[in-house]
């Protein structure tokens, strides 16, 4: 559809009143085309689901779009996995992220938020109180970074799903975010995926104290759902 169709679409959702789920994937959106869908973002609150995923947006489509969704108070799910969010607009969408008080699933995997990107969102975690899902998954969030989302996950209560594979944040990124959940009480996480890492005796000691502090928990390495430890018992990893 290129920048005329997210033109288009945009005229029509600033009228919209019936249209609840929208998929717009695969459209050639870039920086240009994010303006006008970002004014149809601010303004919509009928669209619940919106998929923008798989297009050319940019960092300065990152920063107008963060803008729109601190704004946006009808959308429930967007995707935007698939674009070319880096630093600043990275930080730029979650700051977004922060503001909003309704988004309840967002999907941002494979972007480049980085370190910066995982700042802003580990800040963003920390005030958002709605969230219930997150996927940053391939992002180059490195160990910085990863602690960075963990100081987030210390002080979040309603995020229930982490996915964070395919990430190089390394065993100690990975420790970090497991201890950001032991010294969370209240923590609301269900689903947590970790990168695919060789297991060292440290985390693998730690995923024994999170499983015993939070039974529930599905941990998950790299999408296997179980190790065999030397000690012959069982860990979900």
């Amino acid at each position: 559809l290129g920048v005329e169709g997210a033109k288009a679409f945009s005229a029509v959702l600033l009228e919209n009143t019936t249209i609840v789920s929208l998929q717009l994937s695969g459209n050639e959106f870039d920086d240009h085309a994010a303006k006008y869908l970002a004014d149809a973002i601010t303004a919509n609150s009928k669209v619940e689901i919106l998929d923008l995923s798989y297009n050319m947006f940019g960092d300065k489509a990152g920063e107008v779009l963060g803008m729109a969704i601190a704004e946006n108070i009808g959308l429930k799910e967007l995707r935007i996995k698939w674009n070319h969010f880096h630093s600043q607009g990275a930080a730029a969408l979650a700051k977004g992220l922060e503001a909003n008080i309704f988004l309840k699933a967002l999907d941002v995997s494979y972007n480049g938020f980085g370190t910066s990107g995982a700042a802003a969102l580990g800040e963003a975690l920390k005030a958002n109180n709605v969230l219930e899902e997150l996927n940053i998954s391939n992002n180059r969030i490195m160990v910085e970074g990863a602690l960075h989302i963990a100081a987030g996950l210390k002080a979040n209560k309603t995020l229930k799903r982490l996915n964070m594979t395919r990430n190089p944040m390394q065993s100690e990124g990975c420790c970090g975010v497991l201890r950001a959940l032991q010294a969370n009480s209240g923590t609301g996480i269900k689903i947590l995926d970790l990168p695919d890492i060789p297991v060292n005796k440290e985390l693998a000691e730690l995923c024994d104290a999170v499983k015993i502090r939070f039974p529930n928990l599905l941990l998950r390495h790299g999408g296997n759902t179980k190790l065999q430890r030397k000690s012959q018992s069982k860990v979900e990893l």
